[in-house]
């Protein structure tokens, strides 16, 4: 069955680096558009990068531009999300997905939290 197992999150100090990993199984990875969403404290969810099965055409959200990097091992069935400059509102939960339009497999979040 399709997994898809999140990790890296954590407690950091504003302006911090963390790289979250997202590592894949059930099906092959290297077919599909893979993506990360976050949901904030009380909010609802936010789309916030994905990249074509090949990882050479990415995407982002404005608001991490320049801050964050999408990649993916297919060798490896692991999707990353580098993320710099950590902000306090960068704080959420973080999920990986399978898929573009739709999405079909979510995995089960990681926690970042950005304060000083």
């Amino acid at each position: 069955q399709v997994q898809l197992v999140e990790s890296g999150g954590g407690l950091v100090q504003p302006g911090v680096s963390l790289r979250l990993s997202c590592a894949a199984s059930g099906f092959t990875f290297s077919s599909y558009w893979m993506n990360w969403v976050r949901q904030a404290p009380g909010k609802g969810l936010e789309w916030v990068s994905d990249l074509n099965s090949g990882g050479g055409s990415t995407y982002y959200v404005d608001s991490v531009k320049g801050r964050f990097t999408i990649s993916r091992d297919n060798a490896k069935n692991t999707l990353y999300l580098q993320m710099n400059s950590l902000k306090p509102e960068d704080t959420a939960v973080y999920y990986c997905g399978r898929g573009r339009y739709p999405v079909d497999y979510w995995g089960q979040g990681t926690q970042v939290t950005v304060s000083s």
